[in-house]
């Protein structure tokens, strides 16, 4: 009998994504599995039911039929009661933020994979899904400080003169940077941008922005920056100041998995920028970059418009759904096997992604979190 693959609908608030898509679910059946979605879980994502020709719906909640079970975000309490005992689940599980639920999964026996613990080494690049979410994030970011700004962002020459082109300054090159600063060049902006891990200087350029050089340097292990001293960020702050003031649209997206989001803007820094400003905080998930962003909301402080969206990811959710089934197809490759599912627990990737399993949570550092 072939493995049970469902899809439920997505439950949190305001998130329109959904685990899979036409072609991902057409290439599960391939891999020999049964294809289980919940009738209208792809609506939102503009994936009716009638693009799944090769998958069964269900109209009542599959979760207790599934073998296995994929999802965009951690279920909640009273889906996690649902689960088949002993089954898997996968998805970005956000466990740092989400105690009780993890808890409730090793309670049941789940055997638990949170995407975004995947390691990022080169064998796993098609399962990375905070690159393939941030690369989404990057580019809406752009697009919002467009439609926020009160200037264009090209140069243009008009019978009535020429218009300068706005300066965009993003803070933070990896992937949504890098994807804010290139939809803001082909938008037509002047784009800077800084990053305490210099080797971004290169890829920055290659951009055709310009890197920001400050006199810190704060490389950490795996692609991530390392948290900054207090005296560093005193340093860097006094040092940025001068390029926030002359910056139009300001984006900055730098986070720290497991850590609240470094506050790099701080309110003197905000009141030195020019009035009609715009800042687009990316990191507003963990507590923003900013310290005036309020999460999920617009504000005004010193004539700059604050914005600090929330799962910015899920506001294009089509393509957002797509990358992300993608990413989960790869990662179910490793363990599905003419239909059943054999994962090697000794695989570096699934080794490093696994959350709960046999009744214990077995990461380290999201069990330190949950037992504390």
């Amino acid at each position: 009998m072939s493995i049970i693959i469902a899809i439920p609908k997505e439950t949190t608030l305001g998130e329109k994504r959904v685990a899979i898509e036409p072609s991902v679910a057409t290439k599960l059946v391939k891999l020999g599995a049964q294809v289980l979605i919940e009738t209208g879980a792809g609506d939102q994502a503009h994936y009716p039911d009638s693009a799944f020709k090769e998958a069964t719906f269900s109209p009542n909640t599959i979760y207790p039929q599934a073998d296995i079970t994929l999802k965009v975000q951690m279920p909640s309490l009273e889906e996690i009661a649902l689960l088949k005992p002993n089954s898997v689940l996968i998805g970005m599980l956000n466990p740092y933020q989400k105690p009780a639920e993890v808890k409730a999964l090793a309670e049941r026996g789940i055997t638990s994979f949170a995407m975004e613990l995947i390691p990022r080494i080169s064998r796993a690049q098609a399962m990375d899904v905070l690159s393939s979410q941030a690369s989404v994030a990057g580019y809406k970011a752009a697009i919002m400080g467009a439609d926020l700004a009160s200037r264009f962002f090209p140069m243009l020459t008009t019978a009535a003169g020429t218009i300068r082109p706005a300066k965009v300054v993003v803070v933070g090159a990896g992937v949504a940077g890098l994807q804010a600063i290139a939809t803001a060049r082909r938008l037509g902006a002047i784009v800077e941008a800084y990053d305490v891990r210099t080797v971004t200087k290169e890829q920055v350029q290659s951009l055709g922005a310009k890197f920001i050089e400050l006199g810190i340097k704060a490389e950490g292990s795996g692609g991530y920056a390392r948290e900054l001293t207090a005296e560093e960020q005193a340093q860097q702050q006094a040092e940025l100041t001068q390029y926030f003031a002359s910056a139009d649209v300001l984006i900055t997206t730098a986070a720290i998995p497991g850590k609240p989001s470094p506050k790099i803007i701080s309110a003197a820094m905000v009141q030195a920028m020019k009035a009609g400003a715009v800042i687009i905080d990316l990191a507003a998930e963990g507590g923003g970059n900013c310290t005036l962003s309020v999460a999920g909301e617009t504000v005004t402080q010193y004539g700059v418009t604050i914005h600090a969206p929330l799962n910015v990811p899920s506001q294009l959710p089509t393509h957002a759904s797509e990358m992300y089934a993608k990413n989960l197809l790869s990662f179910l490759s490793l363990s599905l096997k003419e239909g059943q599912y054999q994962p090697d627990f000794k695989d570096e990737i699934i080794a490093g992604s696994l959350l709960t399993h046999e009744g214990k949570i077995t990461n380290e550092a999201v069990r330190r979190v949950v037992e504390a």
